[in-house]
């Protein structure tokens, strides 16, 4: 009574004076606990005892009252209980009931208020988060024109728009699952009713009240827990998803999100799963075997169990019947008819460019934290052209079928970006992915081979060398280093255009000796090379490990007119609420100048008119790339570009074994490659080439490397023989140059004196002659004779000579046609004088006839450096035989070069 006492407040105990006489009568004290009421403790108890009262005063009516007086403190809330009071009996028990319920409802009025809070404060605050859901622990990677080309995790593979479903199977999903859904708005307590019904007549659980709105927020926003408060949840949020979204919208996402079994997630996936149809070629009886499944998809599975799925079939077209949807007849006919399945695997579990999408899941840790991989809901948005992909696929199968045995090699890399952004349009790092995942694009480091002396030639170009600038090429040994061309063979004085378009290694390193190493390795850095480069002298040769990937976004920056954009593959992530997470931004670096990336261009279009690379040609389209093959031809590499993307292949073995090819066929891979996609690009030149080339401004300070010793072997001296026409190629002067006369080629023969080990050069005819035996150059000491003759004419002995003098079946011919001709007096031909010369040949002398040659340098030479220059040579090319009386003949090419007289600069131009 105690506690009782001190928990009522005092204004109840005033209005309960049956209570206060009971506690009175209790022994209770009063006044203890109830200060208030210490006047009604010494009371007596019988009214007849008590002091009469004082007179009262007559109060003052209402309205002789003050407007302006305020009501008393803590009369408003007793108005209420004072009204009861006054309606119900007097009795002072009822009162103290009647003031206990309604401070019980007032209590629960609170509770309840507070729920209702609790309630929506738990809820999402927009509902359109059902638009862009996806599943959790899932991810889905899309190609740039929005197909899906991966999936991982239980995530719907095709959705479809509304107006794409065909009519009879919405009807047969809302007869099935929500008969009233255009009635209601998110719970249907009708259908609640009729359930809780149906199940206590059957005595089992046979329909569902929850309507399509409440499933779809169940799959959305709850988990499939089963307790009230979920499912108050579930009823509140179905009615905010009614109040923001559209029924049209509602019944869409429902019917992609539903899982029907057999890993099949929405209508379209299930249809192709169980049927291998689209939706728009799905009969009526398959429409409603689909609808069947939402309620149980493994109990009424047509694979699993077909005998239940053919009642529970059967009862959506019953109730489609009963809906108005279809006729009897349409109904009978339907249960007719047998379920015939013809099962498909699920297409999530399909994938597309392998190889592109295990790249992207190792970008993914780069772009989002690891708690949202975790939770997982991810789409991620690449830049991949699907039609392109499947190109580049049979391009690569292609090769490796019809020249891999030949050839010996077994994979083959592919790789096209897009120069102006990065996008990364087709990626494939091999054969099979099945067999090897082992991405030979991104994680494969290859020797790059002459790929890698593009940079070095850009760096002299933006050092203000001159495409013209002649090296002679020549043997020479740096430093223990002594490299040596693809063709075994020295072409003498070449200038820089014409050795990156025979691919000279020669030139190249001495080219690099110009330049220096850091200068290479810096221009190369900001061209979008990333792997570690080493100052040796093989880098000119690509000596240093690279991969595919950043070679060709390195190509890329030509095309780009000098500005290097980082590749990538990725455009924009979006989590499960459908929020953007990262958006791809464009990061560009001006690495080059325009001018000098115009002219390296117009160098490299040189390589595939005319050079190594003429397999990569593309019609009339402008092409520019350059080939490259590391030792042993363990790597074939040819990157190629036009102005809108640049591609790059490789050709090798994975156990780097070497192959029997050469860098063209990597060339004919991107020639295949590229012919049907330039057909959706539309044609466009590369900038123009400047017309000045001679005095450009430097902008880049080279280093000359100064090695410790070099030394120029002469024990593989090549001959020059003129047993082939000189045939020059067609050439484009430029604009000084064509103005300039052009003078009469003479041909050069080099050959070593051992005597004195001098080298003497000794003019003699365009053609051929034969030499005598006192031309020949015998050693002594038991060493070997050596005889240098002209390519497919021996040297016959003085007695030879004699007996039988040298004839040929020209020589024959020409003899027979002038028999015919019967004249007195044949015409003087070339051949006649060559054959008169021949006769009256002398011995060479050791003294070298004079030549008037100008020579000049854009820069001066110092002692240190092992390169002789010489400005703009002509060009020509001939044949070059050593042959030994003891040993096998061995035929070599060489080219000698001539400045013309009173010329600046090269006679030799080039037409593009």
């Amino acid at each position: 009574m105690r506690y009782v006492a001190r928990s009522l407040p005092t204004s109840i105990i005033r209005l309960c004076p049956c209570q206060l006489a009971e506690w009175q009568i209790q022994g209770v004290n009063v006044p203890k606990y109830f200060p208030k009421l210490k006047d009604t403790a010494g009371k007596p108890k019988r009214k007849e005892d008590r002091a009469p009262a004082p007179p009262r005063l007559k109060r003052k009516r209402r309205s002789q009252q003050k407007a302006s007086a305020p009501p008393k403190k803590g009369y408003l809330w007793k108005l209420p209980v004072k009204a009861l009071l006054f309606l119900l009996p007097s009795r002072p028990y009822s009162r103290y009931m009647l003031k206990l319920l309604g401070l019980s409802v007032g209590t629960g009025a609170i509770a309840l208020g507070a729920g209702w809070l609790a309630l929506e404060n738990s809820l999402p605050k927009s509902a359109k988060e059902v638009l862009n859901y996806t599943r959790p622990q899932t991810l889905t990677i899309k190609a740039a024109n929005g197909t899906i080309i991966k999936q991982i995790g239980d995530a719907t593979r095709e959705e479809i728009k509304i107006d794409q479903v065909p009519k009879p199977l919405l009807q047969a999903f809302i007869a099935t699952e929500d008969r009233r859904f255009y009635q209601h708005e998110g719970v249907d307590y009708q259908g609640i009713l009729r359930a809780v019904l149906s199940n206590l007549q059957a005595k089992d659980v046979v329909e569902g009240g929850s309507t399509i709105t409440q499933q779809v927020a169940r799959m959305v926003f709850f988990d499939q827990e089963r307790n009230i408060w979920r499912k108050l949840r579930e009823f509140r949020m179905a009615q905010k998803i009614e109040g923001e979204l559209k029924k049209e919208q509602i019944l869409e996402r429902y019917l992609n999100l539903v899982y029907l079994g057999q890993g099949a997630y929405g209508i379209a996936d299930a249809a192709w799963v169980y049927f291998s149809k689209p939706i728009d070629r799905l009969t009526l009886p398959e429409m409603a075997m689909l609808a069947a499944l939402p309620a149980s998809p493994s109990q009424f599975s047509p694979v699993d169990r077909p005998k239940s799925a053919l009642q529970r079939r059967n009862l959506v077209l019953a109730r489609m019947q009963e809906s108005g949807y279809i006729t009897a007849s349409e109904a009978e006919n339907a249960k007719k008819q047998p379920i015939l399945v013809n099962s498909s695997r699920p297409k999530r579990l399909e994938q597309q460019a392998p190889y592109f999408t295990q790249f992207i899941q190792q970008e993914l840790p780069q772009y989002v934290s690891p708690e949202v991989l975790k939770v997982g809901g991810l789409t991620v948005e690449t830049t991949l052209n699907p039609k392109w992909q499947s190109q580049a696929e049979t391009a690569v199968n292609n090769i490796i079928q019809e020249r891999g045995k030949e050839d010996n090699f077994s994979q083959a890399a592919l790789v096209a970006i897009n120069p102006r952004n990065g996008q990364i349009e087709a990626m494939v790092g091999g054969k099979n992915f099945g067999d090897n995942q082992f991405n030979r694009v991104t994680q494969a480091q290859r020797q790059p081979g002459s790929t890698f002396k593009m940079f070095v030639y850009t760096t002299a170009i933006a050092a203000g060398y001159s495409p013209y600038r002649s090296y002679l090429d020549a043997p020479v040994k740096v430093d223990e280093y002594q490299p040596k061309n693809f063709s075994e063979g020295y072409s003498g004085w070449i200038s820089m255009r014409d050795a990156l378009v025979d691919s000279v290694n020669v030139i190249a390193l001495k080219v690099l000796l110009d330049v220096g190493w850091n200068p290479t390795i810096e221009t190369a850095k900001k061209m979008g090379i990333e792997s570690d480069l080493k100052p040796t002298y093989s880098l000119a040769l690509g000596g240093s490990e690279v991969n595919l990937l950043e070679l060709t976004s390195a190509y890329g920056t030509l095309a780009n007119k000098g500005v290097h954009v980082k590749p990538h593959a990725i455009r924009r992530i979006i989590d499960q609420k459908g929020q953007v997470i990262y958006q791809d931004k464009i990061s560009s670096q001006k690495a080059i100048d325009e001018d000098t990336s115009a002219i390296m261009t117009w160098m490299l279009r040189a390589v595939v008119n005319e050079g190594t690379g003429q397999k990569a040609r593309l019609g009339d389209r402008q092409v520019a790339g350059k080939t490259g093959t590391s030792d042993e031809a363990r790597d074939l590499l040819f990157v190629g570009y036009i102005p809108q993307l640049v591609t790059g292949v490789w050709l090798g073995n994975d156990d780097n074994k070497p192959t029997w090819g050469a860098s063209s066929s990597a060339a004919e891979t991107w020639h295949k490659f590229m012919e049907p996609v330039v057909k959706e690009i539309p044609p466009e030149d590369f900038p123009k080439r400047p017309e000045k080339l001679e005095g450009r401004e430097a902008l880049i300070e080279v280093e000359p490397i100064k090695p410790k010793a070099v030394e120029t072997p002469q024990d593989e001296p090549k001959t020059a023989s003129d047993n082939e026409e000189d045939t020059p190629k067609p050439v484009e002067a430029n604009t000084a140059q064509s103005e300039r006369p052009r003078r009469t080629r003479r041909r050069v023969v080099r050959s070593t004196e051992e005597t004195n080990d001098n080298q003497t050069e000794t003019r003699r005819s365009r053609r051929r002659r034969v030499r005598t035996p006192e031309e020949t150059t015998e050693k002594t000491s038991g060493d070997r004779t050596e005889t240098k003759r002209s390519r497919r004419r021996r040297v016959r002995t003085q007695e030879e000579t004699t007996n039988n003098p040298p004839e040929n079946r020209k020589s024959r011919r020409k003899k027979t046609e002038k028999a015919e001709n019967n004249s007195d007096k044949p015409a003087e031909t070339r051949r006649s004088r060559r054959k008169a010369r021949v006769k009256t040949a002398e011995p060479p002398t050791t003294e070298k006839p004079p030549t008037k040659r100008r020579v000049r340098s854009s820069r001066k030479s110092t002692s240190t450096s092992p390169v002789t220059e010489r400005k703009t040579p002509t060009r020509s090319r001939t044949r070059t035989q050593q042959s030994s009386s003891s040993e096998a003949k061995r035929s070599t090419r060489t080219r000698t070069y001539h400045e013309p007289k009173g010329s600046a600069g090269s006679s030799r131009s080039d037409k593009e």
